[in-house]
């Protein structure tokens, strides 16, 4: 049985700020975009144990209302807690929280991977867990599996030429595959990261491209390559398509923290060209 939403602990607020000025704030400070930070605020709230199984999270009307962001930011933050298996949508009823598996394993934690620069080194970790992953999913995939992996890419598609979200789709594709093993263990560690593995999901600059249609369609020609390998059981060329993958995404990766250092350096320069002289 599952506590309604009006049960749920509610946060005190005593500064009179609404959660919507906090939630802006803190976008203001950094790279991360109103939508990451309303579902890291949920996603901390689960794991603190605030929330727990089975509880209904407010309706999409009532996080409009309460955070003061718009339905696109309150779809694309419950679309990032989906991908992240926090939550599940029962068409009608409304967003449950699912079980937290919790592990007792030394790993870094999302909380850690969202506050640090360490993307690129999870990245390389990426490169060796999931490119033997795709070789395997191409010996053990059934129907079932590709059938999934199939909808992830045409949803992935339908989103970037709406101009809308694809992160969710792209991690759903990643985790097909790690289903597709058939060994749980790969699947376990993708979802301890959740969504904050992909990449553009932690850069935000414009010029790094973060969807830029080109660049999204370039993502999504190697996630068909990888797919392709595996619809014909080619786990060599799996292997080889999901490395290159990866270590393309670690590129863009690095390109990008480039581009935004550039742009900060340049920004405080100006900042520090104009400023008055002391005397």
């Amino acid at each position: 049985m599952h506590r309604a939403t009006s049960e749920l602990p509610q946060p005190t607020d005593f500064t009179g700020v609404s959660r919507g000025d906090t939630l802006r704030t803190k976008a203001g400070r950094g790279s991360r975009s109103l939508a990451n930070l309303l579902s890291e605020e949920f996603e901390n709230k689960i794991r603190q144990g605030l929330l727990g199984e089975g509880d209904k999270l407010p309706t999409e009307s009532e996080l409009v209302r309460t955070y003061d962001v718009s339905r696109t930011v309150v779809r694309e933050a419950l679309s990032k807690l989906q991908a992240s298996g926090l939550v599940e949508t029962r068409h009608g009823i409304g967003t449950f929280v699912r079980p937290v598996h919790k592990s007792t394993a030394p790993i870094l934690n999302a909380d850690e991977l969202n506050e640090s620069v360490d993307v690129l080194a999870v990245l390389e970790l990426r490169i060796s867990l999931e490119t033997e992953a795709a070789g395997l999913a191409a010996q053990r995939r059934q129907a079932e599996h590709l059938q999934a992996m199939d909808a992830a890419l045409k949803a992935f598609e339908a989103s970037f030429s709406e101009g809308a979200d694809t992160v969710a789709h792209d991690f759903a594709f990643h985790l097909c595959i790690a289903r597709a093993t058939g060994n749980r263990y790969f699947l376990d560690i993708l979802q301890h990261f959740g969504s904050l593995l992909i990449p553009r999901n932690r850069i935000t600059s414009v010029r790094a491209g973060g969807r830029d249609p080109d660049y999204l369609r370039r993502v999504n020609r190697e996630h068909e390559e990888i797919y392709l390998a595996i619809e014909r059981q080619d786990a060599d060329s799996a292997r080889a398509a999901m490395r290159i993958h990866l270590t393309n995404s670690r590129e863009r990766l690095r390109l990008a923290q480039r581009l935004t250092q550039k742009q900060a350096e340049g920004d405080f320069t100006s900042q520090g060209a104009t400023a008055p002289h002391s005397t």
